[in-house]
């Protein structure tokens, strides 16, 4: 819809926080047993995967470094789908790995467009400190 067009940076950039928040969610929820879910700090790879996405969540939703960090999110994510979901199916809807991929090539244009108008980087570098 082209009214829609004026604001399609703002809409990327709260689709950002959003992905990011929900990312972080995930994260918190294999480090600290939160939000419907066990801690699974003992299993070294979900130990690894609770440390990304928490920690990528937050800077990817405030928009700092962001680039790195969904970067880095969509690999583990591609990753997380080959070896939790792939060996199930095919097909992602029958894995239960539609969520994987949605989150990696989420992360993976975020990666390629970067921070965005509402970010936390961009907020302090129009500051003068």
């Amino acid at each position: 819809m082209p009214f829609l067009n004026r604001f399609s940076d703002h809409l990327y950039s709260l689709m950002r926080l959003m992905a990011g928040f929900l990312f972080a969610c995930h994260g918190a929820q294999k480090l600290f047993g939160v939000l419907g879910g066990p801690a699974m700090r003992h299993v070294p790879l979900m130990l690894a995967a609770g440390i990304i996405e928490f920690f990528g969540g937050l800077l990817i939703a405030l928009g700092v470094f962001t680039v790195f960090a969904a970067f880095i999110a969509s690999g583990e994510m591609a990753t997380g789908y080959f070896l939790g979901h792939a060996p199930h199916g095919f097909w992602p809807i029958r894995n239960h790995g539609e969520l994987a991929v949605l989150f990696c090539f989420v992360f993976l244009y975020i990666a390629s467009r970067g921070d965005g108008t509402w970010s936390v980087r961009r907020f302090l570098r129009g500051k003068r400190i």
